[in-house]
């Protein structure tokens, strides 16, 4: 109830002034077992504390990264949960996304501590968080340059640069832990086997990229169209290449359709098609690996060697042909008057 929670949100305020570890671990567990709508509220618990409460005092939140590294983890997944960039009032501010990007800027693999600590057969229930903070990430990469260019539009102000550069440098990021993700994947012989997040997840995603470049149209926000469109087509590249993303390439090609035209996102849909081994746990058609060919393969069996032909039988020998009898000789008979006739 309403009570409890501004009990648990007090209690965590407190434990992150004093960096109480226990409690914090404790917190990261209950936002991965809590529904997310309470997740959410724990979330901006903090955030108001610390982002909006007292100038300056984001600071003592940011020091926690050093003592609770899965509680950041769990709290910038419940972050990106609470701030879905639909609306102006669902951005994030500026402190806490400056915070959340010199975190994950330091340490790619922050965003998959609890992935990687999550047992291989765990499923993520339903209504509840994310094993990491990756495609809410994502989301904010990806919808930000439209997202803040509306906000733009409605105020009639200008495009905050600053913040513009925090996403480019999130971005990057990512994608550096996605690649730390691969290495994990290989060593563990899970590389085209275990995703890290499922394509349904990405329709949403696609479906609001679509409505804002509808609702900012090319005269517009011609640029920040494009910037977004490259950002989607990255991650997802990079997402299919690391292991990270199993999909049917067909499927991703029909979801893109209804986008924009974009010349990096049709090469990723489009991308390079190489002939797999059937493997009995992968299902068939997914997105072909772009670098290496997934691990574990079975050695394919040597064929068979030839049974020896039977030896073909002579063939008989061909009858003489009949001599052909000669043309009959004319006898020359010189009584014979030739007839001729003569000239004029």
């Amino acid at each position: 109830d309403d009570q409890r929670m501004a009990l648990l949100g007090k209690l965590t305020s407190m434990s992150v002034a004093v960096c109480r570890v226990p409690v914090l671990e404790c917190a990261a567990s209950w936002l991965q077992r809590t529904p997310a709508v309470y997740c959410v509220r724990l979330a901006k618990a903090l955030v108001d504390d610390y982002c909006g409460l007292v100038p300056g005092s984001v600071q003592t939140l940011k020091q926690i990264i050093s003592v609770s590294p899965r509680f950041c983890c769990q709290f910038i997944t419940a972050v990106a949960a609470l701030y879905d960039m639909s609306s102006e009032e669902l951005l994030p501010p500026h402190n806490l996304l400056e915070m959340i990007v010199s975190w994950i800027f330091d340490d790619p693999m922050l965003i998959l501590i609890t992935f990687l600590n999550t047992p291989i057969t765990a499923n993520v229930p339903l209504g509840f968080l994310d094993f990491s903070p990756l495609m809410g990430l994502v989301r904010w990469c990806v919808t930000a340059p439209l997202a803040y260019r509306r906000k733009q539009k409605a105020a009639g102000g200008q495009l905050p640069v600053e913040s513009q550069g925090l996403y480019s440098k999130l971005h990057l990021s990512m994608l550096q832990g996605l690649m730390v993700l691969q290495t994990h994947l290989t060593e563990k012989n899970l590389y085209g086997r275990l995703g890290l997040f499922h394509f349904d997840q990405l329709v949403p995603l696609v479906e609001e990229l679509g409505q804002l470049c509808d609702e900012l149209n090319p005269l517009n926000a011609e640029q920040e169209m494009e910037l977004a469109l490259d950002r989607l087509a990255q991650a997802l590249q990079v997402s299919m290449a690391t292991g990270a993303l199993l999909c049917a390439r067909d499927d991703l090609r029909t979801l893109c359709a209804r986008l924009p035209h974009n010349n990096l996102m049709q090469l990723v849909i489009s991308g390079p098609v190489q002939p797999q081994p059937a493997h009995p746990s992968l299902t068939p058609g997914y997105y072909p690996h772009i670098h290496t060919p997934p691990l574990g393969y079975p050695s394919l069996p040597a064929h068979p060697a030839l049974p020896a032909h039977t030896p073909i039988p002579a063939h008989p020998a061909v009858p003489a042909i009949p001599a052909i009898p000669g043309h009959p000789v004319q006898t020359f008979m010189p009584g014979m008057a030739f007839p001729f006739r003569p000239m004029r």
